[in-house]
């Protein structure tokens, strides 16, 4: 037993928080840049804007979301109560999963592998658990519904985005007049997802901010308020301003193009330091060449069969000039023709923010919640004094943990969204954001049940079946996916190694 806001624990508590820091700040480093990478590789967003975007939506999917995903951590994968009169062992338990998860992490990032930080906090919570406890440590029928999640949420994914990838496709991409549905379509993209945003934070929210006395029939007028006022100003702003930048094309139709002209996207949802770049070796068969907003009546462009094609799974290159939302046109002389510079892929490109700033949010609520549920648990139980941990998870350490991720962000999430403008995988503007808004829907439900997920499973899990259903199976590099996966499985028992190996040894040092 130890009593609540002892001494002789304290170090615990203050070291735990550093490394839990760290761990954050390792998140914010190598997952957070994802979301605004390709936005930021089209110039549409500079990296200060992104950054600054990135620290508000990150800390805020952490506050008002974080909490649910951090108690599942903390408390949901362990039977407490065989660490009852343990305090300490369980203390220190939490201390080896912070170490562990922080030094697996900062050599994933050194050696740019694709490891999941979500795999790694459950993996370390279940090494030391085993050791500490053996089987009876452990909620296995919890344990089962994370792993099974683990499988799930990335089909659920990838259906999502192929379903918005189909309706994207039909209504706008093939439609006569494609520059006139994508406008009527900003408002209703835009409304719905901050509907969906708001409706997740004040449904069941927070306890410690009041939202749980919310009832459902206000959370959900109060979210369709919300999203008719988005639609509304979306309409009276953003549609006149592409309008008058678009020059008066959506009133005429996009202009036609011949079928000899052959026009190359590239773009967007790339994970970067190995872990998506290079998945889609061609998101578009050699022969079809999608172009948001630039198809006539009759389809999709397609190429001259006589022309040069890129080997499947070539990736453009272009310096710092790269614009991931630049269409250009092999014309001979490799300058973009007139009729390509009044194609406007700038719709998507406002797309592609919000798809990234509703990842961001996602993202938050969950991944903060691995690095931060671990000295979530320290704190309680130094603050108790018991092991059961009964008080709700207080907001300021999830904003701690936020803070984590955007310094994260700001120290070394430039340097990684940099790389996006030479390391990009073609993959279209369209085809970019409904991946996005499928892996941020699928982060997002799985925040608001407690589920800890991994975010880029989402985003592979997406990407894989986009890929697969704009082109064939051909289209996937299954090989690197093969890798990706066994990267993933290989991470828990790795950080499970490692927090019992710590723990052994804090267990003879501390004990």
């Amino acid at each position: 037993m130890i009593d609540p806001y002892s001494t002789d624990v304290l170090w615990v508590v203050i070291v735990g928080f550093i490394i839990a820091f760290i761990l954050a700040f390792g998140i914010g480093a190598n997952s957070v840049p994802n979301s605004f990478a390709t936005s930021v590789g089209s110039k549409v967003l500079t990296l200060r804007q992104a950054c600054c975007l990135g620290t508000v939506c990150e800390i805020a999917g952490s506050v008002l979301l974080g909490y649910k995903v951090s108690g599942t951590v903390r408390k949901g994968v362990l039977q407490l109560t065989v660490y009852e009169g343990a305090e300490l062992e369980l203390m220190l338990g939490m201390f080896a999963v912070l170490i562990s998860s922080s030094v697996l992490l900062l050599i994933a990032i050194f050696l740019k592998l694709p490891v999941s930080a979500t795999h790694g906090i459950v993996g370390a919570t279940l090494g030391f658990s085993l050791v500490c406890r053996g089987n009876d440590g452990i909620n296995w029928g919890v344990l089962g519904l994370i792993v099974g999640s683990w499988f799930l949420s990335p089909v659920l994914s990838g259906v999502i985005s192929v379903s918005l990838f189909a309706l994207v496709r039909h209504f706008i991409l093939n439609a006569p007049n494609p520059i006139v549905r994508g406008l009527l379509s900003l408002p209703i993209i835009y409304g719905v997802t901050v509907f969906i945003n708001v409706f997740s934070i004040f449904l069941d929210g927070p306890t410690l901010l009041y939202f749980d006395r919310i009832p459902w029939w206000a959370t959900l007028i109060i979210s369709l308020c919300c999203g008719a006022v988005t639609m509304l100003t979306v309409q009276l702003v953003l549609v006149p301003f592409m309008k008058r930048k678009l020059g008066g094309q959506s009133e005429t139709g996009s202009t036609q193009k011949t079928r000899d002209d052959e026009y190359k996207v590239d773009s967007s949802c790339t994970e970067v330091n190995g872990t998506l770049t290079g998945i889609i070796d061609n998101m578009v068969p050699p022969a079809v060449k999608m172009v948001p907003f630039a198809v006539n009546s009759e389809g999709p462009q397609t190429t001259n069969s006589n022309e040069e094609t890129e080997p499947p799974g070539a990736v453009a290159k272009h310096g710092q000039d790269n614009l991931a939302f630049s269409l250009s046109s092999d014309n001979g002389t490799g300058q973009p023709t007139s009729e390509d510079k009044a194609a406007p892929p700038e719709l998507f490109s406002f797309l592609q923010i919000l798809a990234a700033t509703f990842s961001s949010f996602a993202r938050g609520g969950n991944d903060v919640s691995n690095a931060i549920g671990p000295v979530i648990a320290l704190w309680l139980i130094y603050t108790e004094g018991s092991v059961q941990q009964k008080e709700e998870t207080p907001i300021y350490i999830l904003f701690y943990g936020g803070i984590g991720m955007s310094v994260g962000l700001w120290v070394y999430g430039q340097r990684v969204m940099k790389t996006i403008g030479e390391d990009l995988t073609k993959i279209a503007a369209s085809t970019g954001f409904t991946i996005e808004i499928g892996a941020a829907l699928t982060v997002l439900l799985a925040s608001k049940i407690g589920m800890p997920i991994s975010t880029t499973h989402c985003k592979v899990g997406s990407v894989v079946f986009v890929g697969w259903a704009n082109a064939t199976k051909e289209g996937v590099d299954w090989k690197l996916f093969r890798n990706i996966v066994v990267a993933w499985l290989v991470t828990v028992p790795v950080s499970g190694l490692l927090s019992a190996a710590v723990i052994a040894i804090l267990r003879e040092v501390a004990l």
